[in-house]
């Protein structure tokens, strides 16, 4: 994968709910799953068959022994069965599954239904295809190269009433996070798919950008870095620098967050969004905290309590009709 440089801060948009605060106040972080995208074809290579049909084949009962064997393996870890007979029956099982497969797509490929001149080679390409998705089982957490992009507050960050999460980047967790390419050809060659299972560290890499890492130019105004984990909520491997509130964003959830994180080990920079008077353009202010808590919290009957003394209108009225 190519790599550029990475800006100081990279953005996550939120709208405000209980995802977001745990990320607050956990510091977890979610990963998606790359099939819940809004782009469907996000993650949605596809395979260039330029191999013949005997190297597809090849190729396709690998895939499958590698994935069977792996999910047989979890599965024998989790009841705790062990043993060589155990790797035995797992290798057995994964080539009789391999083998099951190429028969199904050898005998469909006589389908004289098919408007190819090579079907076994169609049918092959879409089944490799498939198995290499299925390698590619890791989570995504999407960020972006600013916080005050308008389309961005819009579509992700609840039409401007949500907040925006700025993280830097340890060092450890830098080979993790790549930069999105946007634009040129969906296509991964089946070539490079066999280099890579083969061990080449070059094919590797561009596989890997073709699967996870790319996508149609008209997205690229999200200037979309990705941090790529095991799926679900995990442990922040980045650093919450700073809190941005979007313009619509309620005053009692500014509050609130303030308040969550007033105590936090290390301290977070909280900002605003506000609109600029000449132009089109967002920018970025410091949150006035003193003004904000001299606000809230409030009680709704504290200015009621201040008449509490007053006579009742029908005591002023006894003691004008006595004069």
């Amino acid at each position: 994968m190519v790599e550029m440089k990475r800006p100081t801060r990279l953005y996550k948009y939120r709208s405000f709910n209980n995802l977001t605060l745990s990320m607050l106040i956990e510091d977890v972080v979610y990963f998606a799953d790359p099939t819940t995208f809004n782009d469907p074809l996000d993650t949605k290579p596809t395979l260039k068959t330029d191999l013949g049909s005997q190297a597809l084949e090849d190729m396709l009962s690998r895939l499958i022994e590698q994935r069977t064997t792996a999910e047989m393996s979890a599965a024998a870890k989790t009841i705790r069965y062990r043993g060589p007979k155990t790797l035995a029956h797992i290798a057995r099982q994964s080539r009789m599954e391999a083998e099951r497969l190429l028969l199904d797509i050898r005998y469909n490929a006589t389908n004289p239904d098919y408007e190819t001149a090579d079907p076994a080679q169609f049918l092959l390409g879409q089944y490799v295809q498939r198995e290499l998705l299925r390698r590619y089982e890791k989570g995504v957490f999407s960020l972006a190269e600013r916080g005050n992009c308008p389309l961005m507050w819009s579509h992700y960050g609840d039409q401007h009433r949500g907040l925006c999460l700025g993280y830097s980047i340890p060092e450890a967790a830098t080979s993790d996070i790549h930069k999105i390419r946007y634009g040129g050809s969906r296509l991964v060659a089946a070539s490079a798919v066999a280099a890579m299972m083969d061990g080449d560290e070059g094919s590797r890499r561009t596989v890997d950008e073709a699967v996870l890492l790319k996508k149609a130019r008209p997205w690229s105004y999200e200037r979309e870095w990705r941090l790529i984990g095991p799926r679900g909520a995990q442990d922040s491997p980045l650093e919450l620098e700073e809190v941005v509130f979007g313009t619509r964003c309620a005053e009692a959830v500014k509050y609130a967050v303030a308040r969550a994180l007033e105590k936090r080990s290390r301290q977070v920079k909280l900002y605003e969004i506000r609109e600029q008077p000449d132009n089109f353009l967002l920018r970025k202010q410091t949150l006035n905290l003193d003004e904000l808590f001299a606000y809230f919290p409030r009680r709704n009957r504290t200015f009621d309590d201040t008449f509490d003394d007053l006579p009742e209108l029908d005591e002023l009225s006894d003691a004008q009709s006595a004069r």
